[in-house]
């Protein structure tokens, strides 16, 4: 809420103006041309007034290989989320399922492209992302008897038989306790919760993600719910943490750069941390549009084929055409951090 929260910040820092209300939320900075969030353009030297006209009519900016690969369009969709309470139970749609969705119910799945996710803390941060190891869960059955009650004894039994046996027993297993869970009737939800919160109350980040509205929620939300079909879309395949995680990998030709790249062909970050000590810093030129978000610092960015240089401090965002380049002059003799959203085919 208010000045609480990091977007609401980096909107403070970027524009002065802007004004903050206090008990306003601001939880998510888009940046991208999201048809529900285009981004607007602040320079008055540009005719168009979003990023999406701009490069409608600009094309040659996303690169050849990114507009005939996504026609003509941005592929990402660059945010800064400040969480505060918890997220929707949900998950994303591959393309075959989007599509089928789409086609079934546009109103609650607008458009026929999947969802991929990438998220990057930028300060302490949790999240629960897949299912923990099957040990893990098998424990919590034992221990957390409001969750025994949720998942039933049947489901229960046959999860803890499972970890004798194949993974495709271990993922029906799985299935079947998930779907009794998330199946529950909400007044027994509510029960248990109440009895696990009495028993126990004796506890920011950047994300990039592909230009897709269509999330499958199942519940902690007032948006439509869709049990079914994420009981049913759901990979049950147990897998170890750290293959949900995508550690940076640091650039051979730029001690400042740092590189998320997830197995997906929408969208790539870059993480770029310079030293104060740095009076000029070039950010390299991609065959890929770009969007350059200011976290820490203040500079003045040009480039060969910008009309003036532009002045970016904390919160500014940069659109980069196509294989240009940027150079970024420090007006503050202090750290840069920069993120960068991009597609590398």
């Amino acid at each position: 809420m208010g000045s609480n929260s990091e977007v609401a910040r980096l909107l403070a820092s970027s524009d002065p103006l802007a004004g903050i209300s206090e008990d306003k939320p601001y939880a998510e900075l888009w940046m991208g041309t999201h048809p529900r969030g285009d981004a607007k353009i602040l320079d008055n030297r540009i005719s168009q007034k979003t990023l999406g006209q701009w490069i409608a009519e600009n094309q040659d900016c996303l690169g050849s290989k990114v507009k005939d690969t996504f026609n003509g369009k941005l592929p990402f969709l660059f945010k800064v989320l400040s969480v505060e309470t918890a997220l929707s139970i949900q998950a994303h749609p591959n393309k075959e399922l989007a599509e089928k969705l789409h086609l079934q119910a546009p109103q609650h799945y607008p458009d026929a492209n999947h969802k991929p996710e990438m998220a990057i803390a930028l300060t302490s941060f949790q999240g629960l992302c897949g299912f923990r190891p099957i040990e893990e869960i098998v424990t919590f059955l034992t221990k957390v008897p409001e969750f025994h009650f949720l998942v039933g004894d049947n489901a229960a039994t046959q999860l803890k038989q499972s970890l004798s046996r194949d993974s495709q027993a271990v993922a029906s297993a799985l299935q079947s306790c998930f779907s009794h869970l998330m199946k529950s009737e909400k007044k027994v939800v509510v029960e248990q919760l109440n009895l696990l919160v009495k028993r126990i109350s004796q506890q920011d980040c950047v994300e990039c993600m592909a230009c897709s509205d269509n999330t499958v929620r199942a519940g902690l939300t007032p948006k439509f719910i869709d049990v079914p079909t994420l009981c049913e879309m759901l990979s049950y395949t147990p897998s170890p943490s750290k293959d949900r995680l995508f550690p940076p990998t640091w650039s051979q030709e730029d001690p400042y750069l740092s590189i998320y790249d997830p197995p997906v062909p929408d969208f790539t970050v870059m993480k770029m941390e310079v030293p104060g000590s740095v009076p000029e810093y070039e950010v390299m030129a991609l065959d890929s549009a770009s969007i350059l978000l200011m976290v820490q610092g203040t500079v003045t960015a040009s480039s060969p084929t910008a009309q003036a240089a532009v002045p970016l401090q904390r919160g500014g965002v940069l659109f980069v055409g196509a294989n240009e380049s940027v150079s970024l002059k420090l007006t503050v003799p202090e750290d840069l951090l920069v993120f960068r959203a991009c597609c590398l085919l």
